[in-house]
């Protein structure tokens, strides 16, 4: 693992792009983020995903290359980029257990959305930032039908669905709620991408 800034993953990222779009338009879709938890204690990071975001919000690239596949979603790992939080060992639906996402952590990867949306050319959306509850439960409609295992689906997968925070307090399964952790988390990411482009433009103006 490698300490990286935003910087350095915007840089990482906008080397990536040309791969990343070829490979998901060989699929028929854009290239793809997926946010995720790693089910670890903080400290514990796993090069299954292309970031790792500790208990401060620090920034932990696995690779310096984002164009490698890695095994962060199942069946959607080609031309996409897979990050992830040090938490949530022993997480449950009633509660996130000893090690829940922290502050840092969630502004950490909200900062991180914005980066990458940008440096990619993505939409902050649903259908381009996900997390992994979304993708388990196929809410883009990627999946061959039959193939959910989120938390609408056996809920065997349902990394961020809610974040324990008063943004987004508790379980839901309802995904048009306001509350879900990937509705916070792209709520956050557009309001750091819009500050990063004000900052940008004060200070070429």
């Amino acid at each position: 693992m490698q300490r990286v800034t935003l910087k350095d993953i915007r840089t990482m990222a906008e080397a990536a792009r040309p791969t990343l779009m070829a490979q998901a338009q060989e699929y028929g879709r854009d290239v793809k983020v997926y946010l995720h938890w790693t089910a670890g204690r903080y400290g514990q990071m796993y090069d299954d995903y292309h970031i790792n975001i500790d208990k401060d919000g620090s920034l932990w690239a696995s690779t310096d290359d984002f164009t490698d596949t890695l095994s962060h979603t199942w069946h959607r790992n080609t031309g996409s980029i897979g990050v992830t939080l040090c938490c949530c060992y022993q997480a449950a639906s009633n509660a996130l257990g000893p090690y829940p996402p922290t502050a840092a952590q969630i502004e950490a990867m909200a900062q991180v959305v914005a980066v990458l949306a940008k440096a990619l050319w993505l939409t902050i959306d649903r259908d381009r930032i996900m997390t992994h509850a979304e993708a388990a439960d196929n809410v883009d409609g990627l999946l061959p039908e039959g193939d959910e295992y989120g938390p609408c689906n056996g809920c065997e997968r349902w990394d961020l669905q809610y974040l324990g925070t008063p943004e987004s307090p508790a379980w839901t399964t309802d995904y048009d709620s306001p509350r879900t952790g990937g509705n916070v988390l792209r709520g956050k990411a557009i309001w750091y991408q819009q500050q990063m482009q004000e900052m940008q433009d004060n200070e070429e103006g």
